[in-house]
């Protein structure tokens, strides 16, 4: 297993456990795997995302590597601006939803997509050899890209009928959460002639407007925005703008399992035959939608890793988490909070509103809570666990099933000190009563 890479990319406490030494070695190892440049470099609005970029230019600069700054950046921004533009890689710093204090980098592949879990293992491995490149016979030079946004802005319009949507002038109301996408998604929404209404515009590294992380306790402001202008909808972004969750006209927050099922929905009655992609913790409704349009589902391990790297083998149309992050094969194998904002404005050149989209789906009911665990008591909880219910799921953290759609999973989180607790059940009543029992169960062995 890899040590510093988590669920995605490296993440620390920066000048704690994520330093600036660290960052430059780490870096000589990232540049020694892609061998050559030119190599992207983009980053979120954190504090000290400016000074780590440096770091990071200096050290691709010192093996002979070149590279180019895109600057503040989201992170499918970034990720289509290095498969577009043609270069060798790059590296995104970001810690996408953590607490102000962690920053982080992300490697990702001349392809735009995130480099696989072999690949992360195989720069850790030069990393802790230090066996990276040395004595270059010149040094790499460092310039500007100035062409990211537009590329990626042109990307996303080209995948949707950017006209049909113009002639609707809908109304949207933007929470950009104070991160990356403040750069992009009120400029997005202006090319397709929508009326855009702004919470927490302002990029500020700490986050003071709701947090890193759009969650349904902390979204009650775009709620109310999405009432009081009587727009069609609402979306609010994490940090780094590649996930994003969703609020219909009457200021109901969706769930990202929802409003995948509704983009699913949408894109395979277009394009039946197709291929979806989702994680072990996503409900089950997706395959009963899949079958009405004789497409198909592929399960992965937790990550946005784990599953853009499925899709591209597999030519996957459609591939989504339920944390809101949801991948679209024909624009990028990423999550992508901009070319999903895109979609469900197609979505609604329909004539249906959200909400009447989100009641044509079978009925699901889904939730997610998480609990502070030590790194040191996971193995412990999970054991106990798997001892209780000797015939669960362990592919990834552990799933207890009672049926498809009666399930609690429980892994632990790649970049925090918890573990995340996941459940769906057949109706609302045994969903709440299959969550308390299963959060005091974790809890208690925790604790012990």
């Amino acid at each position: 297993m890899a040590k510093y890479f988590g669920t995605n990319g490296i993440r620390g406490v920066f000048d704690e456990d994520f330093t600036l030494e660290f960052i430059h070695d780490m870096t000589l190892a990232i540049g020694t795997y892609f061998q050559k440049g030119p190599i992207l470099i983009g980053y979120d609005g954190r504090d000290s995302s400016p000074i780590i970029c440096k770091v990071i230019t200096s050290a691709l600069n010192s093996i002979g590597i070149d590279c180019n700054v895109a600057g503040l950046v989201p992170t499918p921004c970034l990720e289509f601006a290095v498969k577009t533009l043609g270069y060798s890689g790059g590296i995104m710093i970001t810690a996408s939803h953590n607490p102000p204090q962690y920053n982080g980098i992300k490697p990702v592949a001349k392809d735009g997509v995130e480099i696989s879990r072999e690949d992360e293992l195989v720069i850790e491995d030069i990393y802790f050899k230090k066996s990276w490149l040395t004595h270059p016979t010149k040094w790499g030079i460092t310039g500007k890209e100035d062409q990211a946004i537009e590329t990626y802005l042109k990307g996303i319009s080209s995948q949707v009928d950017s006209t049909l949507i113009e002639s609707k002038h809908f109304k949207v109301v933007l929470d950009l959460g104070n991160g990356a996408q403040a750069v992009t998604a009120p400029e997005f929404c202006n090319m397709l002639q929508c009326e855009t209404f702004l919470i927490n515009e302002e990029i500020d590294g700490n986050f003071p407007g709701r947090g890193s992380e759009p969650t349904p306790e902390n979204l009650s402001k775009l709620s109310k925005a999405v009432k009081k202008n009587n727009a069609n909808l609402g979306i609010a972004f994490d940090g780094d703008g590649d996930r994003s969750i969703f609020c219909d006209e009457k200021g109901e927050i969706l769930t990202g399992d929802k409003s995948a099922l509704v983009l699913a929905q949408h894109i395979l009655r277009q394009n039946p035959n197709s291929t979806v992609v989702t994680c072990l913790n996503s409900g089950s409704n997706i395959e009963m939608l899949a079958e009405k349009f004789s497409s198909k589902v592929i399960r992965t391990k937790v990550g946005s890793v784990e599953v853009s790297r499925k899709m591209v083998p597999t030519d996957a149309l459609i591939g989504y988490e339920e944390n809101g992050g949801f991948m679209y094969g024909k624009h990028n194998q990423v999550r992508d909070g901009c070319m999903t904002l895109a979609l469900m404005l197609e979505v609604l050149t329909t004539g249906r509103s959200l909400s009447a989209e989100v009641a044509s789906l079978p009925p699901s009911f889904t939730t997610k809570d998480k609990v502070e665990c030590p790194a040191d008591k996971v193995v412990q909880l999970i054991a106990a666990l798997k001892e209780e219910f000797p015939d669960s799921d362990t592919t990834d953290g552990i799933k207890v099933s009672i049926d498809t759609k009666n399930w609690v999973m429980i892994r632990p989180s790649g970049t925090e000190p918890i573990v995340r607790v996941y459940a769906e059940s057949e109706s609302q009543e045994k969903l709440d009563e299959s969550m308390s029992e299963y959060l005091k169960k974790v809890k208690t062995i925790i604790s012990r």
